[in-house]
């Protein structure tokens, strides 16, 4: 475990603002002026090299203008380059938050500041130069040529005006069924890449950035829409590429046999002098040249062993032994080499010397980071493949080493594994009527009606590294290469460092000042170790599952429940996705936050619609990502990326937030009551809908607010405040749950005299959003309605009904309410009320409620296919809404813990009050 700190001063410099969550006004401006602004690497420790980094830091309200330079200094106060973007700007208009990125390096600093100040130049700078047709992108000697459109990403790289690299394209195997069959011919196609447009989105000096969209394309079909983003950096002699695409074919007759990207690579040198690598694990390195000259029956000499070995030139060949130099024809040359990786426990490696021979075993392991190198002393080509044995099944191959040209491919999906299925699980199970649906959702918990369950729409993104090289690298250097791609290094700010600016809303930095808050702290911790042992232990990985985790756990089975309806994948069901990244918040841990980035890339590709009738939703938990029926905003909840981005500038999940600030619209079009529809509904498919106020309304909150800071457009704002004028104005405000709404307006027009009270409606970023929105934003009427459902959810029931004039049902999730009460309490300076919050918190009496003490322990033998660890009561619902509720009860009311937690033992043990 890892985990960033900072200097003694800047937590000293934080540590008045810790307790409260507030920095007044008045003391902002005096405070940015001396804010420690000290970067630090995830790791713990510098990486051995990196190919160019970006990230994201906040700035106090009112502190820096929108214009403001900046400049970076290492650990000796000398000047790195740097560059600089506002990604997000206060009301007032000052910097938020800024990106910045500095160039590649062999030789990191130990630390970075940032500082106001003119930054200075890379020795390298990038530049972009628009010609007719292309892009021009030189970095030192380097030149990509990036062509606005045809089949080709990058048409080549060239060193010093010498070729290394031809062109670069996405591939895509396609078969019309998913395997051989008996009574019809299996048909399969190539569909390659066409670049529909080409956007040039930063320009330099430390990092230039090209969007490029298209399809692939094959004849007269076009099909897996794509946007790929290349990051070249100064000093670099890597591109890096973010590869997303869309599933937009028919599953039953598209299966995908294979998906790439592959470059080709230009070969001079004789046989002898052309390598191939692959990384290993642990700095391992399979490193074979074309034509060995070492193992033969007659010996080269030590100086041509020794050369080859190392990947460099040998000494001329008119000096080597003449019974070696005389037969070198006679030494098979291998052409072709692939790396599988076909799951996660192990790959192979084979070879073989080309099209029309056999196949040769070469060696294997268990999880390569997906490296692979083809050249010699004239220049090469390396690829890397971001989460390779993770995200798998994939592969990397060179083809054509023997000839003028190699091509190196990483596949995505390799054409090793069976194609790609995407159909839906079951045939329905005779559930023709809503009747029978929801009573098959009274047994396995899925949301199941027909043609629902689609994958059309859905996304996912890879990323990938790509390096035009004027030699073979040394062994050192290519394992160094290849541990970035595995673990990339990241430039963080430190826990106190964002705690000290007032964004992300209500968290607090881990407190063990009393005996309380030490165990809450230590289960904490425990239930992040649990998940990420049992993201290794369960095997969650895969091309469409890597980053989400399950929802529900068999104890009889030691097993999460994966092919049990509504209980498989939790698809962010409530909130996973933030319990995570508050918990890297105040904690600064790396696995924490590489845990949470792959949820948030899964969730927000994967579990997502981006095109078709549902575009903007995402599909609630089940056995497969897109198969259930319900369709939300709630799972597509922007309030789930938003600090991923602000923290890393990135732009690919800054493209999804913007995708969904017009998502209320798919409300005319998606019915999410639909088979139980009550009376007085809006009719189907005009701009009056039914929308609920937490798990509808505020996840579109979530969206117009970032995209707001994001662009200081007003009319996300007004948007806003409309919706929440229109929403005070109801009778019972909150407290009816949801209201009729219009899409054109952003105003809740009706919402009836009923109470209706879900325990879902805030529990999906609805208390995160309102956290910070309410800094941003005065609507004192509005405010009073929020304060008021925080204050009376999770009231006892007589007060309640007294408080609405009218009778309450259940009210469920009452500990992970809890941090509700603490909300009005601590706006409220209400002591009682934030003991009320404290014994909800602590209180361990419900079903639902989760416990304070763990119950781990290891399952091995018969009972389990592998040796797995286990708390019987885990489960994602619970563990998240506890770790949210922990975190923002000890930030809120910690003094109310102890006093409760001090005068009533019972309620850390479970036992009844």
């Amino acid at each position: 475990m890892t985990s960033l700190s900072l200097s003694r001063r800047g937590l000293m410099a934080c540590a008045a603002t810790t307790a409260l969550g507030v920095i007044p006004a008045a003391a902002r401006a005096e405070q940015g002026a001396t804010l420690d602004t000290e970067l630090g690497w995830l790791d713990g420790i510098p990486p051995a090299r990196h190919e160019g980094l970006t990230w994201g830091v906040p700035w106090p309200q009112g502190v820096h203008r929108r214009g403001q330079a900046f400049a970076a200094l290492d650990a000796a106060g000398q000047p790195v380059p740097l560059q600089t973007w506002p990604l997000a700007t206060w009301p007032d208009g000052s910097l938020k938050w800024t990106g910045h990125s500095v160039p590649a390096s062999k030789a990191p600093a130990s630390a970075l500041r940032i500082v106001s100040g003119r930054p200075v130049l890379p020795r390298n700078a990038v530049t972009v130069r628009t010609l007719a047709g292309w892009f021009e992108v030189s970095v030192g000697p380097i030149v990509w040529t990036v062509p606005h459109s045809g089949s080709a990403l990058i048409a080549s790289a060239t060193r010093d005006g010498r070729t290394v690299m031809g062109d670069v394209r996405l591939v895509c195997l396609r078969q019309d069924q998913p395997e051989l069959s008996e009574t019809a011919p299996l048909v399969q196609q190539r569909f390659e890449s066409e670049i529909r447009e080409a956007v040039l989105e930063q320009s330099g000096p430390v990092r230039a950035v090209i969007r490029l969209e298209g399809t692939h394309r094959s004849g007269d079909r076009s099909w897996l829409p794509f946007t790929v983003r290349l990051y070249f950096h100064a000093e670099g002699e890597a591109v890096r590429i973010v590869h997303s695409f869309i599933f937009d074919g028919d599953e039953n007759r598209d299966f995908i046999r294979g998906l790439g990207i592959e470059a080709s690579a230009p070969l001079r040198d004789p046989l002898h002098e052309r390598h191939i690598r692959f990384a290993g694990e642990g700095g391992g390195l399979w490193a074979e040249a074309v034509r060995p000259l070492t193992g033969l029956r007659r010996d080269p000499g030590k100086p041509y062993r020794d050369a080859q070995i190392a990947g460099q030139a040998v000494p001329p060949v008119e000096q080597m032994d003449p019974r070696v130099r005389d037969r070198l024809d006679l030494i098979p040359a291998w052409g072709d080499f692939t790396l599988s990786q076909p799951t996660s426990d192990g790959f192979a490696i084979r070879k073989r010397t080309g099209p029309g021979h056999g196949w040769i075993d070469a060696a294997g392991g268990e999880k390569a980071p997906g490296l692979v190198y083809v050249g010699g002393v004239s220049g090469g080509v390396a690829m890397g493949l971001a989460n390779f044995w993770k995200a798998g099944p994939s592969r990397l191959d060179v083809r054509g080493a023997a000839e003028d040209e190699a091509r190196v491919t990483a596949w995505l999906w390799s054409p090793d594994a069976p194609a790609m299925d995407l159909r839906f699980y079951h045939d329905g199970l005779g559930m023709t009527t809503h009747a029978r649906q929801n009573e098959g959702l009274e047994i396995t918990y899925e949301d199941y009606e027909p043609g629902w369950g689609t994958p059309y729409g859905v996304a996912r993104t890879s990323e990938l590294t790509l390096w035009a090289l004027g030699e073979t690298p040394s062994r050192d250097a290519l394992s160094e290469m290849a541990q970035g791609v595995e673990t990339p290094p990241r430039l963080v700010c430190a826990p106190a460092r964002i705690r000290s600016v007032e964004v992300f809303g209500d968290w607090s930095l881990p407190d063990r000042s009393t005996p309380l808050r030490t165990q809450i702290e230590h289960r904490l911790d425990g239930l992040l170790d649990l998940y990420r042992d049992q993201i290794v232990q369960r095997r969650w990985y895969g091309f469409w599952n890597y980053g989400d985790v399950m929802h529900s756990y068999d104890a009889d089975r030691h097993e999460w429940k994966y092919d049990i309806g509504g209980f498989a994948w939790a698809n962010s069901e409530l909130s996973p996705d933030l319990w995570l990244w508050y918990s890297f918040l105040r904690t600064g841990r790396a696995d924490v936050f590489r845990m949470a980035e792959a949820m948030t890339r899964h969730s927000s590709e994967v579990d997502c619609y981006h095109i078709g009738p549902h575009r903007g939703f995402g599909t609630r938990h089940g056995v497969q990502h897109w198969g259930d029926s319900s369709k939300q905003p709630r799972v597509s909840n922007a309030a789930f990326r938003r600090i991923y981005f602000y923290l890393t500038a990135d732009e690919r999940i800054g493209d999804l937030m913007r995708s969904l600030v017009g998502s209320d619209e798919t409300l005319t079009r998606v019915q999410i009551r639909r088979k139980r529809p009550a009376a007085g509904d809006p009719a189907p498919g005009g701009p009056i809908v039914d929308a609920g106020f937490g798990t509808d309304w505020s996840s579109f909150l979530a969206a117009w607010m970032t995209e707001w800071e994001r662009t200081g457009d007003t009319r996300w704002r007004d948007r806003i405040v409309t919706g929440m004028r229109s929403l005070a104005a109801l009778p019972r405000r909150w407290f009816h749950g949801g209201g009729h709404y219009d899409v054109r307006t952003g105003r809740f027009v009706s919402a009836g005299d009923g109470i209706s009270i879900s325990h879902l409606n805030a529990v999906f970023g609805a208390v995160e959003t309102h956290s910070e929105l309410l800094r941003l934003v005065d609507v004192p009427g509005y405010r009073a309605a929020w304060i008021e459902y925080c204050k009376w959810y999770n009231a006892p029931a007589a007060e309640l009904e007294a408080h609405l004039g009218g009778r309450v049902g259940t009210r469920g999730l009452p500990q992970g309410h809890s941090r509700l009460t603490a909300y009005a309490a601590h706006h409220l300076h209400d002591e009682p009320l934030a003991r009320r919050a404290a014994h909800e918190f602590l209180d361990q009496t419900h079903f639902e409620d989760f416990r304070l003490e763990s119950r781990r322990r290891t399952v091995a033998g018969s009972d389990v296919l592998n040796t797995v660890e286990e708390d019987p009561g885990m489960s994602t619902n619970g563990v998240s809404q506890w770790g949210l509720a922990a975190i923002q009860t000890l930030a809120l009311i910690p003094d109310a813990l102890d006093a409760v937690g001090t005068s009533d033992p019972s309620a850390t043990t479970g036992r009844p009050h």
